[in-house]
């Protein structure tokens, strides 16, 4: 294996977990995002998901909630998400309407 190979290798998971890292503090910081990814949701938190908060979508591994409220990226946090990311940017690609 080359040198180039592997240092690639090493790289790819520390680029992904930067990416991650910056769209949880991105999530936490701006509060701006109309809806939130949650990845590995448990059964507690499901049963317990805050007052104004609506399931959008579901997988066996994420969930999409939309919140109305401020500070709803906290207040899942704080009902025992994992890992809390933004979901509904509309991004940095023209929009076509």
């Amino acid at each position: 294996m080359s040198k180039r190979f592997r240092s690639a290798l090493l790289a790819a998971p520390m680029l992904l977990l930067g990416w991650l890292a910056v769209l949880a503090a991105t999530t936490l910081l701006t509060d701006t995002a109309p809806a939130h990814l949650v990845l590995f949701p448990t059964k507690a938190f499901l049963a317990n998901l805050p007052p104004q908060t609506a399931i959008i979508a579901a997988s066996a591994f994420t969930i999409s909630l939309g919140s109305e409220g401020e500070g709803a990226a906290r207040s899942l946090y704080q009902q025992g998400a994992w890992l809390v990311l933004p979901a509904g940017l509309p991004g940095c690609a023209p929009r076509s309407d």
